[in-house]
C-alpha cells in the first residue's frame, strides 16, 4: 500500500451514503484513483455489504471499502440527517443509491445541497433514474439487467435467461456514476458549477447493449440466448481440450488462416463454407465442432503453444487460483496483497487503470468496524467535541 494521499484525484472529497453495490462500488472506483472517501453506515452492522461473499469469512467487503473511511450517522432521524448535511457540504462529491425521493424525505434534497455549496456534484444511481413512470419503484441489479435488455440474451437457446456470476449491472451502473462525476468535475474546474448525475442501472447496462436496439428497429430482429458464441462471429467460442476449456478468437480472415494451419489443415482456409467472414457465419456450428474435435485430442498446453506460435487471439479460461499463478497478472501487479485490519493479508484486484503520472493505489484498508473514523471524521473534520459524539453515539444517532 502507498502512503499518504496518491491519485489522479487526490484532494477531492466524496461522501457515499449508498449501500450494497452500486453506491459503494462508485466510491470504490474514486478511492482507487485518489479521492478521499468517507463512507456513512447506520449504526451497528453497516452496510449489509460487509455481509456478503461467499466462504465462512465475508471477504468482499475487504475489497469494495478499501480507500475508505468510516462514519456511523443514523440518516432516519432529524439529529442524524443534520449531522449528515454539515458532512456533505464539506465534500466535493455527494454518492447515494437509495430509492428516488429518499434523499428528499431526509431533507437532503439536492437542489436545496446544491443552493448552499453550488459546486457540489451529486452522483444518484438508482434502479429506473429519477423521473419516468416507474422511477419509484424499487429496483436491485439483476431487475435493471432485465430490462436493459442483458438478462434476455445470456444463456443456452433451450433454458430460460441466466446471469453472470458477478451483479454487473450494479458494477456497470457504478461505472457510469464515476464516469459521469469525473465529467463533472472538468466541468467544475472550468465554470465553478456543480450539478446531478442521474444514473439508472437498467441504462447503464443498456448502454453496453450494442446494436441491440438498432439491429431489431432497422431490421426486425431480436437478439436471442446463442449460448457461448456470438452468432455468425466465427469461430470464437471456449473449445474442449483433454485437461479443461480453452478460448480461442479466430474470426478474422487472416487469423482463420493461420488458424488452419496450427491445426495442420491448411485447405479450411480456402474451404468456401469457412473462407470468408461471412461463410464462416452461415457455417458457425459446423466449424466449432470441427475446431473442437481438434482441441479434444491435445491438452490446453499444447493448444495455447501453437496459439502464440501462430499468433493468433486466444487463451485459458482462468479461475481465481489460476490468476494467482500466472506470471502476467504478477508483472503487471493486477492483484496485490493487502494488510487488512482484522483478517491479515488478503490478495484482491489492483487498482485500475495505470497512470504513467498519478497512479492510482490502495492506500488503506477497508474499515473493520462502522464507525470507526468517527472520532476523526466528527471531531477534527467538523469540529464536533468528544462529549457531544458520545452523546450522539448513546442516542443511537451515529
Amino acid at each position: 500500500m502507498i502512503a499518504g494521499n496518491s491519485g489522479s484525484i487526490a484532494g477531492i472529497r466524496v461522501v457515499e451514503l449508498g449501500q450494497l453495490l452500486a453506491g459503494p462500488f462508485c466510491g470504490q472506483l474514486l478511492g482507487d484513483l485518489g479521492a478521499d472517501v468517507i463512507k456513512v453506515e447506520p449504526p451497528g452492522k453497516g452496510d449489509p455489504m460487509r455481509e456478503w461473499g461467499q466462504g465462512e469469512e465475508k471477504v468482499q467487503w475487504e475489497v469494495i471499502a478499501r480507500n475508505k473511511r468510516s462514519v456511523t450517522c443514523n440518516l432516519r432521524v432529524p439529529e442524524g440527517q443534520a449531522l449528515a448535511r454539515r458532512l456533505i457540504l464539506t465534500a466535493d462529491v455527494l454518492v447515494e443509491n437509495f430509492k428516488p425521493g429518499t434523499l428528499e424525505k431526509w431533507g437532503l434534497a439536492p437542489e436545496d445541497l446544491l443552493k448552499e455549496k453550488p459546486g457540489l456534484i451529486i452522483a444518484r444511481m438508482s434502479g429506473y433514474g429519477q423521473d419516468g413512470p416507474y422511477s419509484d419503484r424499487a429496483g436491485f441489479g439483476g431487475v435493471g439487467e432485465a430490462m436493459g435488455g442483458w438478462r434476455y440474451v445470456v444463456g443456452e437457446p433451450d433454458r430460460p435467461p441466466s446471469r453472470m456470476g458477478i451483479s454487473i449491472g450494479d458494477t456497470l451502473c457504478a461505472t457510469y456514476g464515476c464516469m459521469g462525476i469525473l465529467a463533472a468535475l472538468h466541468h467544475r474546474e472550468r465554470t465553478g458549477e456543480g450539478q446531478v448525475i442521474d444514473t439508472a442501472l437498467y441504462e447503464a447496462v443498456l448502454q453496453v447493449m450494442e446494436g441491440l436496439v438498432a439491429e431489431y428497429d432497422y431490421n426486425g430482429i431480436v437478439r436471442e440466448r446463442s449460448g457461448s458464441i456470438l452468432p455468425g462471429i466465427a469461430p470464437s467460442n471456449v473449445y474442449t481440450c483433454k485437461d479443461g476449456p480453452f478460448m480461442i478468437g479466430a474470426n478474422k480472415d487472416a487469423i482463420f488462416v493461420r488458424l488452419a494451419k496450427a491445426m495442420g489443415r491448411p485447405e479450411l482456409a480456402e474451404d468456401e463454407r469457412y473462407a470468408t467472414h461471412l461463410a464462416r457465419g452461415r457455417n458457425q456450428t459446423e466449424l466449432d465442432n470441427l475446431i473442437n474435435a481438434w482441441t479434444s485430442r491435445h491438452t490446453i498446453e499444447e493448444v495455447d503453444a501453437l496459439m502464440i506460435e501462430h499468433s493468433i487471439p486466444a487463451g485459458r479460461v482462468y479461475t481465481a487460483a489460476d490468476m494467482l499463478e500466472d506470471p502476467h497478472f504478477a508483472a503487471r501487479k493486477a492483484i496485490v496483497e493487502v494488510e487488512t485490519q482484522e483478517r491479515g493479508k488478503i490478495r484482491m484486484q489492483n487498482a485500475f487503470p495505470k497512470f504513467s503520472k498519478t497512479p492510482s493505489s490502495i492506500r488503506r484498508p477497508a474499515p473493520a468496524h462502522p464507525g470507526q473514523d468517527n472520532e476523526e471524521i466528527y471531531g477534527a473534520l467538523l469540529g464536533m467535541e468528544p462529549d457531544e459524539i458520545a452523546r450522539l453515539a448513546t442516542e443511537g444517532v451515529v
